[in-house]
């Protein structure tokens, strides 16, 4: 189960950080192993000639460890990654994230973007015999637009 605070409906493009906190909670009765935390940034994509705006956004968490804010990019260039948590996640455990994003004024606005950014917990679950990846997530939905 999953849940974020802070995302605006729609954000201005440009340098100001938009700051806001994702928690997921173990709502079940077993204890998710193989636990790892992702974000992401981006927007979705429905039809031919639309972008992601991933590569267009700055995305970054709160190191706690190291009081600091940490960048996420992957080698394409997409504003998302993996970070440090815990490996295994208990019933009724939860684990919180505070994360910021931002999206550059060099974003084209030549369509609508249909935007999202938050947390993903993915773990191995058990099903007849069979490990498969499942996950939960806490994500909130914006539309980027001129200042």
């Amino acid at each position: 189960m999953g849940r974020s605070f802070g995302i605006p409906e729609s954000i201005t493009l440009g340098t100001h950080w938009t700051t806001y906190t994702t928690t997921l909670t173990n709502a079940s009765a077993k204890e998710l192993k193989s636990f790892r935390l992702s974000a992401g940034l981006g927007s979705y994509v429905y039809n031919e000639g639309e972008r992601d705006l991933s590569p267009y956004g700055d995305l970054q968490y709160w190191d706690t460890s190291q009081r600091a804010w940490k960048t996420l990019r992957q080698a394409d260039g997409n504003a998302r990654g993996t970070i440090p948590g815990p490996k295994t996640l208990k019933p009724r455990e939860s684990v919180h994230v505070q994360l910021r994003f931002r999206v550059g004024e060099d974003l084209p606005l030549d369509h609508a973007y249909d935007a999202f950014t938050g947390l993903t917990g993915t773990f191995i679950d058990r099903y007849r015999d069979t490990d498969c990846t499942s996950d939960g997530s806490a994500m909130g939905g914006f539309y980027p637009r001129k200042g």
